[in-house]
């Protein structure tokens, strides 16, 4: 199985940038996507992107497109959330995820290795 340590988050006001990685241990040789999830308080658990093993196919939730960017570097075994222009409504924990197999898909079910969360908080 793999382990995933997500951090960067913070406090930072509407229109500035966080980057946050997602550091994977464990059973990094085989293929897996990973996704970022975000949860508010008194809010379901949502999708925001996800990447695949190669990093040649996203997905984006339609709040972030544009302004959020999902990368990875596999030598590393992290993959990043670049996020601009953040919007208090951006404000969330926010949850890395990984499935094995090549694929990220928009889903919660459909991963099974969480990373512990890292706050966000935007300011107006």
């Amino acid at each position: 199985q793999v382990q995933l340590v997500d951090t960067g988050g913070g406090l930072v006001q509407a229109g500035g940038s966080l980057r946050l990685s997602c550091a994977a241990s464990g059973r990094t040789r085989s293929s897996y996507a990973v996704g970022w999830f975000r949860q508010a308080p008194g809010k379901e658990r949502e999708f925001v992107a996800a990447i695949n093993w190669s990093g040649g196919s996203t997905l984006y939730a339609d709040s972030v497109k544009g302004r959020f960017t999902i990368s990875r570097d596999n030598t590393k075994n992290t993959v990043y959330l670049q996020m601009n222009i953040l919007k208090p409504e951006d404000t969330a924990v926010y949850y890395c995820a990984a499935r094995y197999g090549s694929t990220g898909v928009p889903v919660r079910y459909g991963y099974d290795y969480w990373g512990q969360g890292t706050q966000v908080t935007v300011s107006s």
